[in-house]
């Protein structure tokens, strides 16, 4: 197993230091910062995960499926300690291990590695369903964007964690209006018709993210949180 070392930690009003010292991918912010409320509670206040519980088989596990703009998942994982802050001083660089898009190869506490869309939510069911072959507790959580959902490898996957009722998966997604089908509760109506729980919350209050991610209904569970839309 992992060990852990003395690094600083940092709390939720050091993230705009830490966003700000990685540069390189500006296209991608709005991306990054519609994650950042959600990845943060995860992180602070949710996830049975620490540095030096990264290879136990009965940690939680977090997937970055939306991995394009993973700025607010990395100074997150900073802040918490599974790799020096300064790493993120050379974000995006040739030979940095913080890339564009996450790799799990190279990032301490990844998961997945991410940034081809509708590749996270089959993985994190198959996951789920391996964790319960085995009874473990360990929970599941995957965040999804709402424009990723239009890629048809997600509807095997809702269908499949519904009917086998994963109740250790939760999915959220963060939706800034920007999937080419967008309705009002399009993607809640959608999970639920599968037997998820679902809720809809605002994506930047943590009391209301805090407790939709703990939730627990003996179903599989789909957030839809809901932020600004997408410029």
């Amino acid at each position: 197993m992992t060990t852990t070392t003395n690094r600083p930690t940092y709390g939720y009003r050091d993230l705009p230091h830490l966003l700000s010292r990685m540069t390189g991918d500006e296209k991608h912010d709005p991306a990054s910062q519609s994650t950042l409320d959600v990845v943060w509670v995860l992180y602070h206040d949710v996830l049975a995960l620490t540095p030096d519980r990264v290879d136990d088989p009965d940690r939680d596990r977090f997937y970055l499926s939306k991995g394009h703009g993973p700025m607010a998942y990395y100074a997150t994982l900073a802040a918490h300690g599974f790799f020096p802050a300064e790493w993120l001083d050379d974000a995006m660089a040739f030979d940095s291990p913080l890339g564009a898009h996450p790799d799990r190869t190279l990032i301490p506490g990844c998961e997945i590695s991410a940034g081809s869309l509708g590749h996270g939510l089959p993985l994190a069911v198959g996951t789920a369903l391996g964790l319960r072959a085995r009874g473990s507790d360990a929970h599941v959580y995957v965040l999804v964007g709402d424009a990723e959902l239009d890629e048809g490898s997600n509807d095997e996957a809702i269908a499949f964690a519904g009917a086998v009722g994963l109740d250790n998966l939760t999915v959220v997604a963060v939706d800034n209006s920007s999937s080419t089908h967008n309705r009002p509760h399009r993607l809640a109506r959608r999970f639920d018709v599968e037997d998820f729980s679902t809720i809809e919350i605002d994506g930047h209050d943590h009391d209301a993210i805090r407790s939709a991610l703990t939730h627990r209904d003996h179903r599989p569970a789909f957030i839809a949180a809901l932020v600004e839309r997408k410029p």
